[in-house]
């Protein structure tokens, strides 16, 4: 069964874990919104499909013919991200009459994973870095031509309401849940909805913050996408060195892109008191990875310039 981080806190006891969570996902359109599925071990094995069987007519006596889909299997390996947290015991002591002073370091780690894993759900290549799990641009393989690689043309070129409504239609079996961006991206579109005579649509989320909606789609704007990727014959090719952006359409759930942790979800550890100096050290780890069960539930749409 999957569950949302949100909803897997619930069912911990553990205050400082609850609020080492609620740290996270608060400001986190993907995290809020996005299952993750418990797995024991440290891996999933799973049958992606690729091309479904062919249908036919036939008059009486013919010779059916036989096909059969087929699939491409991927394994998702669990990885380890996490980092320490220590808090020195006079500080401790004698500063935290107005405030929690280790709450307040361990909730800056919180904050320091949330934009590391933010960062790695777009960019992460297992390719590149072995320790990382493979994000968005990987899963998508948004540097070959696809039909889940909507481009703005052979070097990019300005967005267009209509290459927006061409990603949404990308996404199969529904529309996607999100549409995730740069602030950079978020504002064209601004541009584009008031130069149309229009205003887009807004809602609020459970946290009482307003999201910003393009034909009901919510649109989640991640910091850490780049508005420096390069384009040549249409294809990404580099991250850096350009001025084009890149818009991400994603459907969630089991069925479509999700997350895959060990039992536990997040965890916070107490490490405890240091041999080599008077501090106490809590440590914040996530075993954690992303799996896409379906290529046609997630698209991108390359070139996006300003």
């Amino acid at each position: 069964m999957a569950l949302t981080l949100n909803e897997a806190a619930k069912l911990s006891n553990d205050m400082l874990l609850q609020g080492v969570v609620e740290t996270i996902i608060k400001d986190s359109p993907v995290l809020q919104r996005m299952p993750f599925i418990e797995i024991v071990g440290n891996g999933l094995t799973y049958n992606q499909e690729q091309t479904l069987p062919s249908i036919d007519f036939y008059d009486v006596g013919d010779t059916w013919a036989e096909s059969t889909p087929t699939f491409e299997q991927i394994t998702a390996n669990l990885k380890i991200m996490g980092g320490d947290a220590d808090v020195d015991n006079f500080l401790k002591a004698t500063r935290s009459n107005v405030q929690d002073l280790e709450a307040a370091v361990i909730e800056l780690k919180a904050k320091a994973l949330r934009d590391k894993f933010e960062e790695i759900f777009i960019y992460g290549d297992s390719g590149v870095n072995a320790k990382e799990f493979d994000g968005l641009r990987v899963l998508i393989d948004t540097e070959s031509a696809s039909s889940q690689v909507v481009s703005m043309g052979g070097t990019g070129a300005t967005l267009t309401l209509a290459k927006l409504d061409e990603l949404i239609d990308a996404v199969k079996g529904g529309k996607p849940d999100m549409l995730l961006m740069s602030r950079r991206s978020r504002r064209k579109i601004n541009v584009l909805v008031r130069a149309a005579g229009g205003m887009t649509e807004t809602d609020r989320d459970q946290w009482g913050n307003f999201v910003q909606l393009w034909d009901g789609v919510p649109i989640g704007v991640n910091d850490w996408i780049l508005d420096t990727h390069v384009l040549t014959s249409g294809l990404e090719t580099a991250t850096t060195g350009g001025t084009c952006s890149t818009i991400y359409a994603v459907q969630f759930g089991e069925g479509a892109l999700c997350g895959l942790t060990s039992p536990g979800h997040l965890q916070t550890e107490a490490v405890g008191p240091l041999e080599n100096k008077d501090a106490s050290r809590t440590r914040v780890k996530w075993y954690v990875s992303l799996a896409l069960f379906s290529a046609v539930k997630t698209a991108a749409l390359i070139g996006v310039k300003d």
